[in-house]
């Protein structure tokens, strides 16, 4: 009996010796490495007064497209951008393939003169106009380009301004038969008709409201063909 008394007596003190030996483990406390990113702040890029030209002599060189067409529900006009007029011509070429003229009026008609196209009161145009910028383009008149018939030029903006700055997103062709050679030297011709002169006639002799508003719309939306 007492022998079996020292036996447990002996494994209880095994037993505790045993549990002295195993230590708790200490936690470490974790450092949370708080990594902050710098949110990159994208900002759209806009056209202005002080970019406008250098963005698009550099564009042009890129961009060397300079044959469009004008949809319209009439027909279509195929037009050439002349080449020695580089910032007009890559400003349009800009525009369409930003899808500025998608959808656009011809707002002004003027019977045995112009028609002219790329504004409207829509919400839409104005939307349009504050995502690319706004600006003006100085004129470019001394290449010899006369307003004949068929002529591409591009209108002074509605701001009054002494040197004739162009409007860049509205644009006229010349429908009167014997030019209109009182616009050069103040206007930029910038291209020319090769293809639907007769659309142009079409859409000229369209009644006009007091603005000079075709009374029936005339939407087009322009695509690049070379």
């Amino acid at each position: 009996m007492h022998f079996c008394k020292y036996i447990l007596l002996f494994f209880l003190i095994i037993s505790c010796k045993d549990m002295s030996k195993k230590e708790k483990p200490i936690s470490k406390p974790i450092k949370k490495s708080i990594i902050q990113k710098d949110k990159e702040i994208v900002k759209e890029f806009k056209l202005n007064d002080e970019n406008a030209i250098p963005f698009l002599f550099e564009y042009g060189k890129k961009n060397k497209e300079n044959k469009v067409r004008i949809n319209t529900g009439y027909g279509s006009i195929d037009i050439e951008l002349f080449n020695d007029t580089p910032y007009h011509r890559a400003n349009f070429i800009y525009l369409i393939k930003n899808k500025y003229f998608q959808g656009e009026y011809f707002h002004r008609v003027v019977k045995d003169f112009i028609i002219q196209g790329g504004n409207s009161d829509n919400i839409s145009t104005s939307k349009k106009r504050r995502k690319i910028g706004r600006y003006l383009l100085p004129p470019d008149t001394k290449k010899g380009y006369k307003h004949h018939r068929g002529i591409l030029s591009m209108p002074s903006s509605e701001i009054e301004n002494p040197y004739k700055l162009a409007s860049p997103y509205e644009f006229f062709i010349v429908q009167k038969k014997d030019g209109a050679y009182h616009l050069d030297k103040n206007y930029t011709a910038f291209g020319k008709v090769i293809k639907g002169m007769n659309v142009v006639d079409l859409i000229s002799n369209l009644e006009t409201d007091k603005r000079e508003w075709p009374l029936d719309n005339v939407r087009f939306n322009i695509e690049i063909i070379e």
